[in-house]
């Protein structure tokens, strides 16, 4: 009896066969299929879809992968099926491409799991790229024979930047700041200042704290050595209750190109707190006669600071009439597209109008002008109407540019004309002649050799903002001084 039993449990258990599973390698040719003829080939999948992943490969060093799922199809076809193809092409600087080959360890019985749910597989292994467009094409195996069209399916996938809940945890946004977490408060401490407290990093030591409501009111450089909590006073000049506050910190692995952090001025919390009138009139009383001659003799300092301010500021006016009535100068910013308008060319713009008193023009804020004159005779009458002529070189990747920056389709960036081609070469003449060439000046942000086909450009004063700043400014000062008061006008 026991060995009846037996012999109907081992033909039961021989009954249900096992369920499909992957085993995934590369293939980098076409496949062996494709070179034999088949009658009957699998038809294509049900759905395809991608998502990236956080892989972790060592302590503290993580992987971001592809995770690609698909669906098959619920029809008599999927008993041919042996094997599934993925490639994926990625499109950045440089183009990529590499395939895996998905083989079924078992031959498909049914149409549906046993359980009722449809076959849903996936694979885990395409390396992901910062701000990278994939393409991603899949087809079952074996494939339509040759001359015949096959069935496939693709989705298009493009990864995010370094502020993404899963791309942040790559090495190179690391290393710019995706994991740090400054904790920023500031808040209004009277009308001419604002307190900003935040958390250092080990990445570096260098920040700066700048205030903006529409303009920018208050900035401030910070030196911190120490992994703590610090804080900086920065002066303003505007209204700052409820403006922004942005802490840019300037790390050795990602040095002018660091992921800024941001945060909203508040009122300062109130320290003190009023006395009440009748539980403290006795304490009041015994206080009088120590407080008035405080008073007089606080009083008397206030009038002696007030009178001495004073006297400074006439002495400062009549020593220096002119300086007050020095105009600010005009320049003429060119810039080529791959720079980022909004990190580079917009901070370059405000470091111009609050340090080096300029006016600058920029094509982007005179579309419509540009529309009308076109972009010769726009150019030609803003390098006329300029004092300085600065092109703008970037040698250095924006790591956190992302869609908001203007990648975008249908974006200012996409749409606007490269307008820096037109200008070299428009007023390259000018270049070679001593009589214009201290109109025009190069500046980087950091020492680079300039491009081949801008190699003009080195007979221009070049200034590189992280070391020259300086200089730079009192060049252009420079220019202000030896300007006619009445050539503004």
């Amino acid at each position: 009896m026991s060995l009846v039993l037996l012999s109907l449990a081992a033909l039961c258990s021989g009954a249900v066969p096992p369920e499909p599973t992957i085993q995934c390698g590369s293939e980098t040719g076409p496949s062996p299929e494709w070179m034999v003829r088949h009658t009957l080939t699998p038809g294509d999948l049900r759905n395809l879809r991608v998502e990236s992943v956080k892989s972790s490969v060592a302590v503290e060093d993580y992987s971001i992968l592809m995770n690609i799922s698909w669906i098959l199809r619920a029809d008599a076809s999927i008993r041919l099926l042996k094997a599934t193809k993925i490639c994926v092409t990625g499109k950045n600087n440089f183009q990529s491409y590499s395939c895996v080959r998905c083989n079924y360890t078992e031959a498909f019985q049914t149409q549906t799991r046993p359980s009722g749910g449809k076959w849903t597989f996936s694979y885990i292994g395409f390396p992901v790229e910062l701000n990278t467009h994939y393409f991603i094409g899949a087809h079952n195996i074996p494939n339509a024979n040759m001359n015949e069209d096959g069935p496939s399916m693709s989705v298009n996938f493009t990864s995010p930047g370094c502020l993404d809940r899963v791309m942040k945890y790559k090495r190179k946004c690391i290393e710019a700041g995706s994991l740090w977490d400054p904790n920023i408060t500031a808040c209004k401490k009277n009308e001419k200042t604002v307190e900003v407290n935040f958390t250092t990093s080990p990445l570096g030591n260098r920040y700066m704290a700048l205030i903006q409501s529409n303009i920018v009111i208050g900035i401030s450089d910070v030196l911190e050595n120490k992994l703590n909590r610090t804080s900086v006073l920065v002066p303003v000049n505007g209204e700052s209750e409820g403006a922004v506050v942005q802490l840019t910190p300037y790390f050795h692995t990602c040095g002018n190109d660091c992921i800024r952090r941001k945060g909203t001025v508040e009122l300062c919390p109130q320290t003190g707190v009023p006395f009440s009138l009748d539980n403290n009139r006795s304490v009041s009383s015994g206080w009088m006669p120590l407080v008035l001659p405080a008073l007089l003799v606080a009083t008397w300092v206030l009038a002696i600071g007030i009178y001495l301010t004073w006297r400074h500021e006439k002495i400062k006016k009549t020593s220096f009439p002119s300086a007050m009535l020095l105009p600010s100068i005009k320049i003429l910013v060119v810039y080529p597209s791959e720079i980022c308008f909004h990190h580079t060319v917009c901070y370059f713009t405000e470091f111009l109008q609050n340090h080096c008193r300029s006016e600058v023009i920029l094509d982007k804020w005179q579309k419509k002008k540009i529309a009308e004159m076109g972009p010769v005779q726009w150019l030609t009458t803003q390098k006329k109407a300029a004092d300085k002529v600065i092109f703008l070189l970037s040698n250095i990747v924006n790591t956190v540019c992302d869609g908001t920056c203007g990648k975008s389709k249908g974006s200012p960036q996409e749409n606007s004309q490269d307008l820096f081609p037109l200008a070299f070469n428009l007023f390259c003449s000018d270049l070679r002649s001593q009589t214009h060439l201290h109109k025009y000046m190069v500046v980087c942000f950091r020492e680079a050799d300039t491009r081949d086909d801008y190699n003009a450009l080195s007979l221009c004063p070049k200034y590189c903002l992280m070391k020259d700043a300086p200089a730079f400014c009192t060049e252009l000062l420079h220019v202000e001084q030896h300007v006619p008061v009445g050539k503004r006008f």
